[in-house]
């Protein structure tokens, strides 16, 4: 399954440059941010701590299995972004859910 790959700089506009104020909450080592497309969409942003020691065949790895995962109960990813040193989930936002 291929998943739509998000332009770094749209996530960056999208979540004020990672702002404070639309940090959601910690996960692991992953940080989870509100953001808002162009277009209106809200979106949840799961950015992956650079203390982490995940590489990136890893990140891959595990974005392919999150891909196959469909289920009601679960939030929907809709894509991913590796650029530069990031490594970001990208999943339709709902509100009072976990990512």
């Amino acid at each position: 399954m291929e998943l739509p790959l998000f332009d770094l700089m749209t996530i960056v506009s999208a979540t004020s440059n990672f702002s404070i104020e639309n940090k959601l909450g910690e996960v692991g080592f992953r940080s989870v941010f509100k953001g808002t497309m162009e277009d209106g969409q809200e979106i949840a942003v799961k950015r992956l701590s650079k203390s982490s020691r995940q590489g990136l065949d890893e990140f891959k790895n595990e974005v392919t299995h999150i891909a196959k995962l469909q289920h009601r109960n679960l939030v929907k990813l809709l894509g991913c972004c590796f650029q530069e040193d990031e490594m970001i989930l990208i999943y339709k936002f709902m509100p009072n859910k976990m990512y």
